[in-house]
């Protein structure tokens, strides 16, 4: 793609997103929403919007080169993925549910569900990625010193009888080869006896011959070009995909790539010029502008000077630089405003002395009439905020946008390059931004050589008006000065007591970051993490999910809304610190789903996708190190220390459950209940600049205490069995990752229809068992069937419905599983209302009594 299709595309998302804001910020509030349905539909309208948004600008950032725009490109970006965060976390309060299904707004938008795909910005690896190169080899060298770890290989023991049994069976295997290899022998002698005997044997004529070969050879032609033809039609409707590549390189994904990667060099390129322009052109404006700009401040202070005195008859005090110095002076228009702001101060001062007692005796008694207030109209008050209706919060995010928006309307969306075909950085532009430094720089300079003239203009009045005066003058300034010296350090005391108490204590002063990431890697805690991208977790959309929601049906969810939440909880927030800090903070994230559902690998896509670093707390890892209570603390320590230096970070915990089981079995161990107390003390320490992100995954949640579990977990995600449509495209995938063929004899449809139960590790499993290299040898004599991978399914136990029923079960006793039930019932909002009428009740009661 060239420049001007990034700009255009930058320009429409920046007229969509200009829309966008002035709707979320009309002139006047919007009325609340008193209906549920209406409330979501608004909101999830907005969501879908803000994600064709970020969709386009994501794309803009990765491949635009210019580097001024790409400043101001992130900053939209950061601004509309953080809004993107804040209103999936109100779809969710208003809802009740982490799952849900926009099917009417898609078709009212002409949308399709790849539509409504997450992004995961690129920038979180590429602007990082020499930081994440030295980190991975630094890793590499530590395992290197480890030496290759001892792999316990069990012996297979077997008794006389087995093997003779195994002896026999080779043998006779030997024996059934040569017998095969004689009677092959056989045969070819008696078809070259039977040759020798038909050799004058009367021949065809010659024309009918020929007619005869041209009849085949037409038949096949014509057959093999009706093929082609049905293959393109089927292919050009969408009904099977297009052949792969012999060669990828060639294909036109190959060629969008390499032309993606060569913009990127580019953008790399043009950032080393911009940053060296922004020195060379500070210092030629400080060289050749400096001078005027200081004697023209200059001037203008000591006109200041002058026109103060004119107008008070006594030189002013000069700014202080906690109050900006002469750029305060420069802000006022006239002299006489500051005659007037001083006599306006003494009479301040004067009526807070005498009003100071009045406001603190009005200030008891209106506290009195809140507390009687609140007690007797508790239940108005209740009732009156559930008739408000639904109303969004305020956002965070908003004021940033509105701001990037407007920079860009200002600057680049008229701005004229036509000239600038190579997209390298507008000096102008930094002239002007660097102007405004050089100015503050030189400020600084001039202020504290109008300070010192002042100060001697000021002394040279005082001489002529006596040595009396000067005496006062020079009391008063000291007490005042004491004052503020006393002032300033009882702050800085009480500074330090609040910091005293919120700090925690560092266990390891002495140690460097170095030597703790080497005895986490060293003690298997700190470990790999395998390369897997979030894309590679295949499923297909839910299209049944709002039809089974309008039959009060709550649906299982399906991988592909798996894979969003995955996105929107653990990559998005991760992955940039200024979306971090201000979106609604997550902490834990719990992946709850059977055996082979691929709990695991999207643990590995979070770390993937955001270059994290992965600590493994799970029980089985952590047994028999660090013992005692102190060596567990220093064990969560290092683990925090590193985590909060090195971050990106997540702390994964395998079988989360058993951290609450209520009985843990005699011939367990490792001890999983260790942690129990550690991890809500961990999460309370989590603060909002932390992109630190604990993931538990769990195979049988139900077999724990739910109280302590959700407490922990701040989200949960639910993973289901494949419904047939991600059945169906993991069938597809998986035969070509494993070197398979498809072709017309492969049913791939049956293939998912009979496999209802079976995981994606299950599908996995069955196809590396069929597909091996002898099989794939004989892929192009014998082409695959679809009944080959029956046999190896048959001998693995699929997760049965009943399974899925209790993690559905379980899932509704959560507190949001509640929730949603009782919405879904309606009863969520008269009980409310209930429950509110009655304290509601009591208060007015109370406050009669005490009447």
């Amino acid at each position: 793609m060239s420049h001007s299709y990034y700009q255009k595309q930058w320009a429409q998302a920046q007229e969509s997103l200009t829309d966008l804001i002035a709707q979320e910020l009309p002139p006047e509030p919007p009325k609340p929403e008193k209906d549920r349905l209406t409330a979501f539909q608004n909101i999830a309208t907005l969501y879908i919007k803000y994600l064709q948004i970020f969709r386009k600008l994501e794309q803009c950032y990765d491949q635009i080169v210019h580097p001024q725009k790409r400043r101001v490109l992130r900053h939209v970006l950061d601004g509309v993925v953080g809004r993107v965060l804040e209103l999936k976390n109100e779809m969710v309060l208003l809802e009740f549910s982490e799952f849900h299904y926009f099917d009417d707004i898609l078709s009212d938008l002409k949308l399709t569900p790849n539509d409504i795909e997450i992004p995961i910005p690129k920038y979180f690896i590429n602007e990082r990625a020499k930081v994440l190169q030295d980190r991975e080899k630094l890793l590499g060298q530590i395992l290197a010193k480890m030496g290759p770890q001892d792999e316990k290989t069990e012996e297979v023991k077997m008794t006389t009888e087995e093997a003779i049994r195994i002896i026999q069976v080779h043998e006779r295997a030997r024996q059934g080869r040569l017998r095969a290899k004689f009677m092959r022998e056989i045969r070819l002698q008696e078809e070259r006896e039977r040759l020798a005997a038909n050799r004058g044997a009367p021949t065809l004529d010659a024309d009918l011959a020929a007619v005869r070969i041209q009849k085949i050879w037409k038949g096949f032609a014509v057959r093999k070009k009706v093929k082609r033809e049905r293959d393109e039609e089927m292919m050009f409707i969408g009904m099977t995909a297009p052949p792969i590549a012999s060669n990828p390189k060639n294909a036109p994904q190959g060629l969008s790539e390499r032309t993606e990667g060569s913009r990127r060099v580019t953008q790399t390129e043009h950032e080393r010029e911009y940053q060296q322009a922004l020195v060379s052109i500070k210092d030629k404006l400080r060289e050749v502008e400096g001078p005027d700009m200081k004697e023209n401040m200059q001037d203008q202070v000591r006109q200041w000077f002058l026109e103060c005195r004119d107008a008070t008859g006594k030189f002013p005090d000069y700014p202080t630089e906690d109050e900006g110095g002469s750029a305060l002076i420069f802000k006022e228009k006239d002299p006489d405003e500051v005659a007037a702001e001083l006599a306006g101060k003494a009479d301040e001062k004067e009526k807070k002395g005498k009003k100071g007692k009045k406001d603190k005796k009005d200030k008891k008694k209106d506290k009195k009439k809140d507390k009687k207030g609140k007690k007797g109209k508790k239940g108005k008050g209740d009732d009156d905020e559930e008739d408000q209706g639904f109303k969004l919060q305020p956002s965070s995010f908003l004021g940033a946008v509105g701001e990037s928006s407007k920079s860009y309307d200002t600057v680049w969306k008229e701005k004229n390059e036509e000239s600038n075909f190579s997209q390298k950085h507008d000096a102008e532009l930094i002239k002007e931004e660097k102007r405004l430094e050089v100015e503050g720089e030189i400020r600084c300079q001039v202020d504290e050589l109008m300070r010192q003239e002042l100060k001697n203009l000021k002394l040279a009045v005082d001489r002529e008006k006596g040595k009396g005066k000067k005496g006062k003058k020079g009391k008063k300034s000291g007490k005042k000065s004491g004052k503020k010296k006393k002032k300033k350090k009882s702050g800085k005391k009480s500074g330090k007591k609040g910091k005293k108490g919120k700090k925690e204590k560092d266990l390891t002063p002495d140690r460097t970051m170095e030597s703790l990431y080497e005895e986490l890697v060293r003690e298997g805690i700190l470990i790999r993490s395998p390369k897997y991208r979030l894309m590679d977790y295949l499923g297909d959309y839910s299209y049944l999910g709002t039809t089974l929601r309008t039959a009060n049906i709550e649906p299982m969810p399906s991988l592909s809304d798996v894979r969003q939440l995955v996105a929107l909880y653990g990559i998005l927030p991760l992955g940039s610190q200024a979306v971090h800090e201000k979106a609604p903070q997550i902490k834990s994230l719990l992946l709850a789903g059977p055996r082979g559902s691929g709990k695991r690998s999207l643990v590995n896509a979070i770390c993937t996708e955001t270059g994290a670093n992965l600590f493994d707390l799970t029980a089985t890892t952590i047994a028999g190190k660090y013992p005692g209570k102190s060596g567990l603390q220093m064990l969560m320590h290092m683990v925090m220390k590193v985590g909060r230096n090195l971050q990106p970070s997540v702390i994964m915990i395998g079988d989360a459950e058993r951290t609450w089981v209520k009985k843990v079995p005699k011939t367990d161990k490792s001890d999983p209940k260790r942690l129990k107390k550690e991890i809500p003390k961990m999460l309370k320490l989590l603060k909002g600049e932390d992109r630190v992100l604990l993931v538990g995954t769990s195979r049988a949640p139900f077999e724990c205490e739910m109280k302590g579990l959700t407490g922990a977990y701040q989200k949960i995600i639910l993973i289901p069995r494949p419904d047939y449509a991600s059945r169906y495209l993991l069938w597809r995938s998986m035969i070509v990752q494993c070197n398979g063929i498809l072709t017309a004899s492969v049913d791939i449809t049956s293939l998912a229809k009979v496999t209802d139960g079976y995981t994606q590790k299950h599908l996995i499993t069955a196809c590396q068992q069929v597909l091996t290299e002898r099989r794939v040898a004989l892929l192009a004599k014998r082409p695959l069937v679809a009944s080959e991978f029956i046999p190896p399914l048959a001998r693995i136990d699929p997760i049965y419905k009943e399974e899925e029923e209790a993690f559905k079960t379980w899932y509704g006793k959560t507190p949001l599983g509640k929730k949603r039930a009782k919405a879904a019932e309606g009863d969520g909002d008269d009980d409310g209302k209930g429950k509110k009428g009655k304290k509601g009740k009591k208060g007015k009661k109370k406050g009669k009594k005490k009447k």
